[in-house]
């Protein structure tokens, strides 16, 4: 079965660090693109961050760009978001996405439709 699993939210102050990770089962990471999106309440799911399979290559939302960094281990088949600096703006449920080739140069890689799998997603709230 097909799983990926978030992990690494919590409660953090504004300012603070979080690193979330992500978690592949039944299939291996190694030739997929993975993305972190978030969701807050009543909004819709808007692209964080992706990083690209065949280089490791990343795009980032302007909103987060310079605090957020994403990463990936296929050895550990898994993906990492790095998020520093976070701000009142930044809480809601954080998910991972798998999909092929949507991290790359002529794909935008932040919008939901172009990724096939998800995971549950991982609460992450900003204390003032």
């Amino acid at each position: 079965q097909v799983q990926l699993g978030e992990s690494g939210g919590g409660l953090v102050q504004a300012g603070g660090s979080l690193r979330l990770s992500c978690a592949a089962s039944g299939f291996s990471l190694d030739y997929y693109d993975i993305a972190w999106f978030r969701q807050a309440p009543g909004k819709e799911r808007e692209g964080v961050s992706c990083i690209a399979s065949s280089d490791g290559s990343a795009k980032y939302a302007d909103s987060v760009k310079g605090r957020f960094i994403i990463s990936r281990d296929n050895s550990m088949n898994s993906a990492y978001l790095q998020m520093n600096g976070l701000k009142p703006a930044n809480p809601g449920v954080y998910y991972c996405a798998a999909g092929f080739m949507t991290c790359r140069e002529n794909r935008r890689g932040l919008e939901s439709h172009e990724y096939e799998s998800w995971g549950q997603g991982t609460q992450v709230t900003i204390a003032p």
